[in-house]
């Protein structure tokens, strides 16, 4: 046994004897007292200056420079009186993380003498670095300017003794370098179309917001085993290892009793949470060992997103101090399930209705079904790039396994919704209705869906976009990936059929055409032109994806194709006409999408050749030596008839075992030498696609290879701790 593989079962021996890190749950009282919330403005800010803020976060209003003065005294107030020391603007730049700058209070006086100061300047806008983050070409390594600038609707927070102030991050010409700054967009993009839209039912809507739960499955593993396994340090998944003996498969995991370490862990980050504002209610195990799963009740999704990146960090922190460490791959382990975020999405007014909730009158559902049928037909049109939105290196790992909805782009509404639907597509002509039909369909079918929706709705977990009673859950969403991409697709997609739905139902208004007989009809419309989207099958099923190519459903061949569909022409013409993105950001987008697969592939296939050859192949011959060794004895003290029998396993495991290691040491050479060839590529498109045919192959086969010798080799040697080690926490 390797001496960190020893090292790391001897300090869990040791540890278990000592007393978990406990704390208790917090009361009411204490939820948000980290946070910078229109609660505590009330008590910091003067109502002029709490005024700003209000309008600026519920009408979009601009925040005066003298006005922003106030504000920053009273929130560096507030922050120091909660210990901060520093603040600093928090961003989503185009990495696995957050990023962050911290500044000091302090400051100097004329006189010498230090105090704290933190002015309107400093909290609305800050200029790092924009250099060193992915850019896709929209800077130079020479321009190294780039501004983060406040985001008022999401409220600050004091986090690690530091007053954390959320912001976008973009380059000097304007161009957005994060993922918040497109969701912003999309979000005022759909809050203008939902508004619009709603006036057709209730003039006093004046605003629309959209509206996230964030479900968040995840692996915690012993820190100690990480440390003794090279890859999850520097990769966040195995790249070796063959699948124990007991996994998932007797599904007793699922839904059990928590672990009591686990539960500590649990106990201790929600604490923490809820001091963030971060409202979690639901911990459960999840299919795989040591998998887990904690979700948040829904908010308004700029802050879900914010919410769902800082309880990622918070996690982090939290499990270290019970050795444990919390992975967010994916696909963190063979054979076993992977991870996701199921991205629980809706739309709510600020009179307080769900737009995808049936009401209790016919008008109220006839809304409900505007909204519903809107949102298919976005997703129809755009299910290719909306697929393509969640695909990385890690989740391509995860798509279409067993615990995950394939690659194909579909939507699963419940049979007998999906029956309501296609009564309204038959019954709904171009040709004015009587007042029977009218009545018949509205009482029939419109007026029926709280009861429909009541006792028949189900879910589809094989579907990647299912509809669950009062909103769409989008299961396809990776578990290590930032929300906000996918989120701002989705956002886009839907703002463009409300604008065509209003424009089109205003159309035949204009032709006399009653109002809900020219929504019927735009409905129908709509109904048919985005049928074949809905399944209510087997998404696993080979079937399925034979149908989904008859109904002309585009299914993600390989991730550096799905990148291309941010540069197509439709969807060019979505996000610059909804202005959501420039076309300069789309291809900046695509270039940087590209670099990061290249390079993740680029870390995990040198790991991968580090640990066969300086680890598996070392191990391998120290064993097929002492079978030689083992061999050579018997020859000495058996006859020949008796060593013959006696040694043939042996002999036959010395062969295999040389094999083995002949063919780990070739791949491994060819690997190598792909890796070479694609790297003169310069173009990272290119490379991205050379690196999945050429490389990933390679890995793979090197994979099976040394999973192989580790069923042959003494345990004892084996250098890399194991998966029934690494899934089973004690």
């Amino acid at each position: 046994m390797s001496i960190f593989r020893q090292k790391a079962l001897e300090e869990i021996g040791r540890r278990e004897t000592k007393p978990m890190f406990v704390e208790p749950t917090p009361s009411s009282k204490e939820f948000g007292i980290n946070v910078f919330d229109r609660r505590t403005m009330r008590k910091y800010l003067s109502p002029e200056a709490y005024h700003a803020v209000a309008s600026a976060v519920d009408d979009n209003r601009k925040i005066d420079r003298k006005i922003a003065d106030q504000i920053a005294s009273g929130m560096k107030t507030w922050a120091l009186e909660r210990g901060a020391t520093h603040y600093t603007h928090w961003f989503h730049p185009f990495t696995d993380a957050t990023a962050e700058k911290h500044e000091s209070f302090l400051d100097r006086a004329k006189d010498g003498s230090v105090f704290e100061g933190f002015s309107g300047n400093a909290l609305v806008q800050q200029e790092p670095d924009a250099s060193s983050f992915p850019n896709g070409g929209l800077r130079n390594t020479f321009e190294a300017r780039g501004y983060t600038a406040w985001d008022p609707s999401s409220p600050a927070f004091v986090f690690d003794q530091t007053l954390c102030i959320p912001t976008i991050f973009v380059s000097y010409n304007g161009e957005a370098l994060d993922q918040k700054t497109p969701l912003l967009r999309s979000l005022q993009a759909l809050d203008k179309a939902a508004s619009d839209l709603c006036q057709y039912f209730d003039r006093d809507v004046q605003r629309v917001n959209s509206v996230l739960g964030i479900e968040q499955e995840y692996f915690a593993v012993d820190e100690a085993l990480v440390r003794a396994r090279p890859d999850l340090q520097l990769t966040g998944r195995t790249l070796l290892g063959h699948i124990a003996a007991k996994d998932q498969q007797l599904e007793d995991h699922y839904f059990g009793a928590i672990p009591p370490r686990i539960m500590s862990f649990m106990k201790n980050f929600e604490t923490e949470a809820y001091k963030l504002g971060i409202l979690l209610r639901t911990r459960h195990n999840e299919v795989a060992p040591n998998q887990y799963e904690c979700a948040p009740l829904y908010e308004e999704a700029n802050l879900a997103i914010d919410h769902n990146l800082l309880l990622m960090t918070l996690m982090q922190r939290v499990a270290a101090k019970h050795n444990l460490k919390v992975l967010f791959h994916e696909k963190p382990f063979g054979g076993v399930n992977g991870s996701g975020k199921h991205c629980n999405w809706s739309m709510i007014t600020d009179t307080g209705v769900n737009l995808l909730s049936p009401g209790r009158t016919p008008r109220s559902n006839l809304q409900f079904l505007t909204f519903f049928v809107a949102t298919i037909r976005a997703v129809f049109e755009h299910h290719h790039l909306l697929m393509s939105s969640v695909m990385s290196l890690n989740n391509s790992l995860r798509l279409g396994a067993s615990e995950a909805p394939p690659a194909i782009m579909s939507i699963f509404t419940g049979s007998t919704l999906a029956e309501t639907l296609k009564s309204i597509a038959e019954r709904v002509s171009d040709k004015k209705m009587t007042p029977t039909e009218k009545t018949e369909l509205k009482l029939d079918i419109v007026g029926k869906i709280p009861e429909i929706l009541l006792d028949n709705t189900d879910r589809n977990r094989t579907s990647p976009f299912a509809f669950t009673g009062n909103r769409f859950e989008f299961r396809a969403v990776g578990s290590s990936s930032n929300c906000a991409l996918p989120m701002m697709v989705l956002n886009t997609i839907v703002a463009q059929q409300l604008i065509r739905f209003k424009a089109e139902a205003d159309a035949l208004i204009k032709k006399d055409v009653k109002k809900d007989e020219a929504i019927f009809q735009v409905l129908r419309k709509f109904i048919e032109e985005s049928q074949t989207i809905l399944f209510e099958g087997n998404g696993y099923s080979e079937d399925w994806k034979a149908e989904a190519a008859k109904r002309g459903l585009r299914h993600v061949e390989s991730t550096p194709s799905a990148f291309k569909a941010f540069l197509e022409k439709n969807s060019i013409n979505l996000f610059t006409a909804i202005g959501v993105m420039t076309e300069d950001e789309l291809h900046a987008r695509y270039e940087i999408f590209n670099e990061i697969y290249v390079k993740k592939i680029q870390i995990e296939a040198r790991m991968v050749g580090d640990l066969a050859i300086n680890h598996v192949v070392p191990t391998a011959i120290r064993y097929q030596s002492s079978l030689v060794k083992n061999v050579t004895g018997l020859k000495e003290i058996l006859g020949k008839d008796d060593f013959a029998e006696l040694a043939t396993p042996q002999l036959q495991s010395i062969k295999k075992i040389g094999g083995y290691i002949k063919n780990i040491r070739q791949l491994v050479h060819n690997l190598v030498e792909e890796r070479k060839k694609a790297n003169s590529i310069e173009e990272f498109s290119e490379r991205a696609q050379a690196y999945t045919e050429k490389v990933l192959p390679y890995m793979k086969e090197i994979r099976l290879h040394a999973d192989k010798l580790e069923q042959i080799i003494d345990d004892e040697m084996w250098p890399l701790p194991k998966y029934r080690e690494l899934l089973f926490v004690r």
